[in-house]
Formats: structure tokens, C-alpha cells, sequence
């Protein structure tokens, strides 16, 4: 597989949250707007690009009896900057009193250790690939990850209170259902099943 198919495939053939189905807890969870979807998938493509890469270097002097807590541990290491550098540069509440954007992803960012999409890559690919080919990887996982996120975050937004990224785009307030936890699972569900439809019709 070229690095073109790399950077590619996670974004439609092996999308990790409307394909695989992988990490639906912060997706799930965190998507409640366009930003916050954005925030999580680009915090979590971080982590994905920088272990792979680390996880790359190392994978030959790794023993394999302890090769999985030492993916852990990579893993975890990237998470707390993360997690240090957010609430640093991103806990600032709103203008009107609104949460931070560190606030309303929460737990989810330190969560990001376990987050199957992670380790998954660092397990099938990152440990038997190259640096570059693992990065590429990464990557790829990574924005399409973001792009999943961004884009059922941006449903549930612009249903439940009619705005996108913040920007009221009509009056009132929308379906409430949808900013809360049973439209997470029904905006999902249409989403996946139009993902598939478009793949399988081609």
C-alpha cells in the first residue's frame, strides 16, 4: 500500500467511527458541536502521528512480552502534553460565561490512552512499518477521525440549536433532542447508514 493509500483510506474505505466503528465514546460523547468534534479528533491525530512515529522507532527493541504496556506508556506520554498544552492554552471561558473548550471535552482527553483507534494503530501498523509509512498512517487515521467527528458534531449542532461552529444560522433553538445524549445515537446511526450507501453504491 502506497503512502497516498495511507493517508487516504481513513477517511471513507476504513473511516475509524462510520466504517470500523472504533472510539464511539468521545464520539459519542464530545460532539455535541462542530468545534468540540474538531478539537477532539485533532487532539486525538496528534497522539495517533507522534506514538506512531515513537512506537515505529522503538518497535525492534521492544520485548514482545511487554510490548502492549509499552505502547500504553508511549501512548499515555503524548496524552498528557495533550492534555498540559489544552488546559494551558484553551481554558478560557466564553465571553457570556459559556464552559471552555478544555471544560466541555473533559475527561475524554485524557481518555485518549485507551481509546482503541490508538493503540489499534500502533498494534497493526506502526510496529511492523517504517517511520514515514507510520506517520503517514497517523495521519490519516487521524483527519479522518477529525473529519467524523467534525461532521456529527456539526448535525447535532445545527439541529439541536440551529447553529454551526457557534454562528446562529436560524432563529429559536432547535430540536433539543439532538445536543443531547439519545440524538447522539440517531444522528450517528443516519450517518453511518449514508456512508454506506454511498460506498456500497459505487
Amino acid at each position: 500500500m502506497n503512502n497516498m493509500q495511507n493517508l487516504t483510506k481513513g477517511f471513507f474505505k476504513e473511516n475509524p467511527v462510520f466504517v470500523l466503528l472504533l472510539g464511539l465514546c468521545p464520539t459519542l460523547g464530545t460532539t455535541t458541536s462542530a468545534i468540540n468534534g474538531l478539537s477532539m479528533g485533532l487532539a486525538t491525530m496528534v497522539v495517533l502521528v507522534l506514538s506512531n512515529v515513537v512506537i515505529s522507532m522503538i518497535k525492534n527493541v521492544i520485548p514482545s512480552k511487554v510490548r502492549i504496556p509499552s505502547f500504553i506508556v508511549v501512548i499515555a506520554s503524548f496524552v498528557t502534553i495533550v492534555d498540559l498544552l489544552m488546559a494551558a492554552y484553551f481554558n478560557t471561558p466564553g465571553p457570556n460565561g459559556e464552559p471552555s473548550l478544555y471544560d466541555n471535552l473533559g475527561l475524554f482527553i485524557p481518555l485518549i490512552v485507551v481509546n482503541c483507534i490508538v493503540l489499534g494503530r500502533a498494534e497493526s501498523f506502526a510496529s511492523k512499518n517504517g517511520i514515514g509509512a507510520s506517520a503517514i498512517d497517523g495521519l490519516g487515521m487521524g483527519l479522518g477521525f477529525s473529519m467524523a467527528l467534525t461532521i456529527l458534531g456539526g448535525v447535532r449542532e445545527l439541529l439541536g440549536s440551529n447553529a454551526i461552529f457557534g454562528m446562529k444560522l436560524l432563529k429559536g433553538d432547535g430540536m433539543l433532542v439532538f445536543v443531547l445524549a439519545p440524538g447522539a445515537f440517531l444522528a450517528l446511526g443516519f450517518l453511518i447508514a449514508l456512508i454506506n450507501k454511498l460506498r456500497t453504491s459505487k
